[in-house]
C-alpha cells in the first residue's frame, strides 16, 4: 500500500472518529455487553468497539515492527479473534469513558500515519505467517489490519451507536 493511499484512508477514518466522537459522548451511558467474544451471538456496543479498535491499532504495529526486525523470515506474527489477551483488554477497557477510548483510537491512528512513511519498500515487503491467513507482508498488514478493520469497525460503530452513514 502506498504512503498516499494508507494516509487517506487513515485520514478518512480520523475524521469519522471524531464525527461518531460526539455523536458517541452525547448519546451516552452506552451499556456493556453481555458478550463480546468472536461467537456468533456476540453483540458488541459503542464501548467495545472503540476498546477494541484503541487496543488493535498498537497491536499490530508492534507485529509490524516485530517483522520488520526480524533477522530470518518468514516468522509467526500476529493472533486470531480467540486470543485471551485481546479479549481480556477489550474487558479491561470498555469500562472506560467514551473520550479516553476515542483518545486512544485517535492516538492509534496517528502512530500508524506517523510511522508508516518511514518504511522503506523493503520493510512493507518483510513477510510474516499469520495462524490463519497464512504468509502475508508488511504491507499485507497495514492493509488489512489497519485499514480495511479500521472502516468495518467505525461501520460497526455507526450500527452500535444508530446512527445514519453520512449523519454522524
Amino acid at each position: 500500500m502506498s504512503d498516499g493511499e494508507l494516509n487517506l484512508r487513515l485520514e478518512a477514518a480520523r475524521d469519522r472518529l471524531t464525527e461518531l466522537g460526539r455523536t458517541l459522548r452525547d448519546g451516552g451511558p452506552w451499556p456493556l455487553a453481555e458478550r463480546f467474544d468472536h461467537s456468533p451471538e456476540a453483540a458488541w456496543g459503542p464501548r467495545e468497539i472503540l476498546a477494541h479498535l484503541g487496543e488493535v491499532l498498537p497491536y499490530w504495529l508492534g507485529e509490524a515492527e516485530r517483522l520488520i526486525d526480524m533477522a530470518d523470515g518468514p516468522m509467526p506474527f500476529g493472533r486470531d479473534a480467540t486470543n485471551p489477551v485481546r479479549l481480556a483488554m477489550i474487558e479491561r477497557d470498555r469500562t472506560l469513558p467514551v473520550r479516553e477510548l476515542e483518545a486512544r483510537v485517535a492516538n492509534g491512528i496517528e502512530r500508524w500515519r506517523t510511522r508508516w512513511p518511514e518504511l522503506d519498500e523493503a520493510a512493507r515487503e518483510r513477510r510474516g505467517l499469520h495462524p490463519a491467513l497464512g504468509e502475508m507482508t508488511v504491507s499485507d498488514l497495514a492493509t488489512r489490519f489497519i485499514a480495511k478493520h479500521l472502516e468495518d469497525h467505525l461501520d460497526q460503530l455507526v450500527a452500535a451507536a444508530g446512527v445514519e452513514p453520512g449523519t454522524a
